[in-house]
């Protein structure tokens, strides 16, 4: 079956065309036809002159509508994918906590459970965020769970369902040949709840490392006489960085100060969102801790930050506003550089032979429809 959408305003890396056209068969990007241009179709959607993008992808995601990944329920995964896919969001990274063995292990078969009948984001695999992190950099990890890199445990968890990104701490005993070990077996590692100098991120660079966590949050700060791990990500020209677009974790001038001085193709945007989430204000949990989110703000007792209630579509929003920068450059780090960071296939680009997968947003980048595989799986 052939479905065209029509009158649409396709924003894809590099490509910025209004009244365009694009031709979906069997799941896939058939053809991208300029203003004008007609062929026949069995289905034919009106986009309305609204913004069609590559589907985001979020590699950084706890929980939504009141789920938590680490729930260890197949229902609490399904709750959160069908929040996603009401951002946009059309493929996302299930990420944990820093928890026990055994609780890390049902998680990857929950996910697991959901992948073989989803309804509705896609799942690869999961981000396992911790345990293997700086107990002096825990932010809203719980220190408790807190142990040196373990191989075994991770191959394990391996195998139960794909871990496709970690976040540790590299300047941690062992966290080096860790690195080496889980790169060459496939797994993207990242750098993050760490106090690493800028020697330790490059021991861990040339061991493997590929990424930074919630960059500047919960890592080495910048100093004239060492710059850490935020100034590593900005100094250098192959890591790439995660960056929550709330406003919050990183203020304004942050956020255009990152965009100005880091390439694109360096930056993925994430929203490190919480079972808080698509809730209302009040009290949470995370990971066994107790959180509060006043206006929209999620942080615990400590008064530490605690993730986000960010919705996808926001984030590019407010760098879109904040840093001038055309959405068809902006468009890279919402999902193209996801896809490729993590060798996920013909995913972040409205191009022939590429995957369906595509979010429609109006001018105030609200969600009206978004399409996985083709299909179109919700509407507002």
């Amino acid at each position: 079956m052939k479905t065209i959408i029509t009158n649409a305003h396709i924003i894809s890396p590099g490509v910025d065309l209004k009244d365009g056209s694009v031709l979906i068969e069997d799941g896939k990007v058939v053809a991208v036809l300029q203003p004008g241009e007609t062929v026949e179709a069995d289905a034919t959607h009106d986009a309305d002159g609204h913004m069609l993008m590559p589907g985001f992808i979020d590699i950084h995601s706890h929980g939504a509508g009141g789920c938590d990944t680490c729930d260890c329920s197949v229902e609490s995964i399904r709750t959160i994918a069908d929040c996603k896919m009401k951002e946009g969001v059309t493929t996302w990274l299930p990420t944990t906590l820093t928890l026990g063995t055994n609780t890390l292990a049902d998680v990857c078969r929950c996910v697991k459970e959901y992948a073989d009948s989803p309804n509705g984001s896609k799942t690869p695999g999961v981000h396992l965020e911790g345990p293997y992190i700086n107990p002096k950099q825990c932010g809203a990890q719980n220190p408790a769970f807190v142990r040196p890199a373990d191989m075994d445990e991770l191959m394990m968890l391996h195998s139960i369902y794909p871990v496709l990104n970690i976040t540790l701490a590299p300047e941690m005993p062992g966290a080096i040949d860790f690195i080496a070990r889980a790169t060459a077996a496939g797994i993207t590692c990242s750098a993050g709840h760490s106090a690493a100098s800028h020697a330790d991120f490059m021991k861990a660079k040339a061991a493997g490392l590929r990424r930074l966590t919630h960059f500047c949050n919960q890592m080495s700060p910048q100093h004239h006489r060492e710059i850490g791990l935020v100034g590593s990500g900005m100094l250098d020209r192959d890591i790439r960085i995660e960056i929550i677009c709330d406003t919050i974790h990183l203020c304004a001038d942050m956020l255009h100060l990152t965009f100005a001085n880091k390439p694109i193709d360096q930056m993925i945007m994430i929203t490190d969102s919480l079972a808080c989430s698509w809730m209302p204000d009040g009290p949470g949990q995370l990971g066994g801790l107790p959180i509060i989110v006043k206006n929209g703000v999620a942080r615990l007792e400590s008064g530490n930050l605690a993730g986000s209630t960010l919705r996808y579509a926001k984030g590019l929003y407010n760098v879109w506003k904040i840093t001038g920068q055309p959405l068809s450059e902006l468009v890279k780090a919402t999902s193209l550089n996801q896809a490729e960071s993590l060798g996920l296939r013909a995913l972040g680009k409205i191009s022939p032979g590429y995957t369906a997968d595509m979010v429609l947003l109006d001018d105030e980048f609200n969600v009206l429809k978004t399409y996985i595989d083709g299909e179109l799986r919700y509407e507002a």
